[in-house]
């Protein structure tokens, strides 16, 4: 049984903001970019921790098609998503968002 997918609320801008550069620079590309980050995500709910730790219990994977990273950590009920960002921003963007 895979668990439930669930974006902190500091996610979700991530995936709206990835999504509307994209549509400016090539129609439909934003949502390749969404398609390519649902297969992601089902990958995740599926094998979760195959992914590499890289801060805490926060794990990283990457989107195949776009520079872009999900971090991610497992907890009992779900997977919450911490962020979705571009592979060259600050890692501790995402970092803070741990409680």
């Amino acid at each position: 049984m895979s668990l439930a997918i669930a974006f902190r609320p500091e996610a979700e801008p991530d995936v709206l903001a990835a999504h509307d550069w994209y549509e400016q620079q090539q129609s439909r590309l934003g949502s390749q970019f969404v398609d390519a980050l649902s297969i992601l995500l089902d990958r995740i709910k599926t094998m979760a921790g195959m992914y590499v730790l890289v801060f805490r219990d926060a794990r990283r994977a990457k989107l195949r098609t776009f520079p872009y990273l999900i971090y991610y950590r497992v907890l009992t009920d779900r997977i919450e998503v911490l962020a979705v960002l571009h592979g060259s921003r600050d890692p501790r963007l995402w970092q803070e968002r741990i409680n």
